[in-house]
């Protein structure tokens, strides 16, 4: 079970974090072993399963994250597919690189009703050298409703 890190005192160092791979750094995460970001508590999501090029987050949106009309704020939607994005490209980074997203872009399709739990899924496209491409969605977990896709570019950089 995923643990959130309350201080940056919690997180991993950098120096620890380039001893392994990405793919290591994010099961590390979901079995508890290292922190997860304050982000996902924040914004009522956490990491439910990591496979080499696939992550897949679960949340449930409350009043907390809507706009001013009372609806679910874009800035959710796009958050929670930067994640997964993003830590899909992560699963691929090798040992002494780290990777940070370039850009991202969102499409969303629906509404999501309050209280709908989600999931959202990031899988890879490409992940090179210096570069890594995913794409995401955001669907219902009882009924399989799509809510939003994604696309997302990332840098990729050795540092060791």
């Amino acid at each position: 079970m995923p643990r959130i890190a309350q201080s940056p005192d919690d997180l991993l160092a950098l120096s620890d974090v380039l001893k392994i791979s990405g793919l290591e750094f994010m099961q590390a995460i979901l079995d508890g072993s290292n922190p997860g970001p304050p982000i996902a508590q924040t914004m009522g999501y956490a990491l439910h399963a990591v496979e080499d090029g696939r992550v897949i987050f679960r949340g449930t949106p409350e009043f907390n994250v809507t706009n001013p009309l009372g609806t679910v704020h874009g800035g959710w939607y796009g958050t929670l597919l930067d994640s997964a994005m993003a830590c899909a490209v992560m699963t691929k980074v090798p040992r002494g690189s780290v990777y940070t997203t370039l850009e991202f872009k969102i499409n969303i399709l629906r509404a999501i009703p309050l209280g709908t739990v989600i999931e959202c899924v990031g899988d890879i496209d490409h992940v090179g050298r210096s570069t890594g491409v995913a794409r995401g969605e955001i669907r219902g977990v009882d009924d399989g409703t799509l809510y939003a896709t994604g696309s997302t570019t990332c840098i990729v950089m050795k540092l060791a």
